[in-house]
């Protein structure tokens, strides 16, 4: 079966949390308004369901293979784009849970290079991600890359070297580190149908000069309308707008930085911003009171007022 070309994917990517009750399930009701709240409040399209932001490596197979159906099916006619990340340790979930997305029809699915036993160089991170790929051999594929995370610290350029041959489903790089050369190399090398998107929040318009064709970020759960500006502005070669809405984004993120921003942090703070009840984190991720994302929501609201 030949891959799916499907729509390139462009622009904002919100990596979404993973709604939990309080006493730490899985919460299906939340996603409907969850995806309502992005497309409506922050016009920002496309998904990325289950990666880090999504706690996708503290769930088990099965929990997320929940997700991936609820998120699918709620998206259908709201969002362009769904992205499901099947990245695990084990090389066999990693493949049951890409022909699960194959099967539940998302749009394309993503890999994180294994943490525990590291693939050494690119040929042996490659040979995983082939072997994920075969699995859904006609679903859009997309390396992973985030070194600070795996401690996998194989160039992401290198990956890609003779990809497509390996992987024909091959669609492009979910790019988190801050190395902007690795970065504008991978860009270089990009074939027409590809899509590299940076992941990297607080550094954005860089890579977009580098040539970045979207984002996948937590902040966009909240910052989405303001960031669409900031690219609207770049295209448009209005630098000096783009900058200054950077400039206003590192200013709250380098102040939540400063409170011990998390993913459970970070989670409360959606909470707070978007009036949806996410839960608590799992384990070991501790959770945050309310009282300690509410500084943040704060100087959210004195930095953009406007929204």
């Amino acid at each position: 079966m030949a891959p799916a070309v499907g729509k390139k994917l462009t622009g904002l990517v919100a990596a979404t949390f993973t709604p939990l009750t309080p006493q730490g399930e899985i919460n299906l009701s939340v996603i409907e308004p969850y995806i309502d709240y992005l497309a409506k409040k922050q016009d920002v399209n496309n998904i990325f369901v289950n990666g880090t932001t999504g706690e996708g490596m503290s769930l088990s197979v099965e929990e997320r293979k929940m997700l991936t159906e609820e998120w699918c099916q709620k998206a259908k006619g709201k969002l362009e784009q769904v992205i499901v990340h099947v990245g695990c340790l084990s090389l066999k979930d990693s493949q049951e849970l890409a022909r699960h997305a194959a099967q539940v029809g998302v749009d394309g699915i993503s890999v994180i290079a294994p943490s525990f036993f590291k693939p050494r160089t690119a040929d042996a991170l490659r040979k995983f991600l082939q072997e994920v790929a075969s699995a859904a051999p006609t679903v859009p594929f997309y390396y992973y890359h985030i070194p600070a995370v795996t401690g996998v610290n194989v160039p992401a350029r290198d990956v890609l070297e003779g990809i497509e041959k390996l992987i024909p489903s091959f669609r492009g790089v979910k790019f988190s580190g801050a190395d902007l050369m690795d970065f504008g190399r991978c860009v270089s090398y990009s074939q027409p149908h590809w899509s590299l998107l940076y992941g990297v929040d607080e550094q954005l318009l860089a890579a977009l000069a580098m040539g970045a064709h979207g984002a996948v970020g937590s902040t966009y759960n909240y910052l989405g309308y303001h960031v669409n500006q900031l690219i609207s502005a770049f295209e448009k070669g209005d630098l000096s707008q783009a900058r200054t809405i950077q400039f206003k984004a590192q200013e709250l993120l380098c102040y939540a930085i400063k409170q011990g921003f998390d993913v459970g942090v970070n989670k409360q703070l959606m909470s707070e911003l978007s009036g949806l009840c996410l839960g608590p984190p799992r384990l070991p991720v501790l959770p945050c009171p309310p009282a300690h994302a509410q500084p943040i929501a704060e100087k959210y609201h004195s930095i953009f007022p406007d929204h």
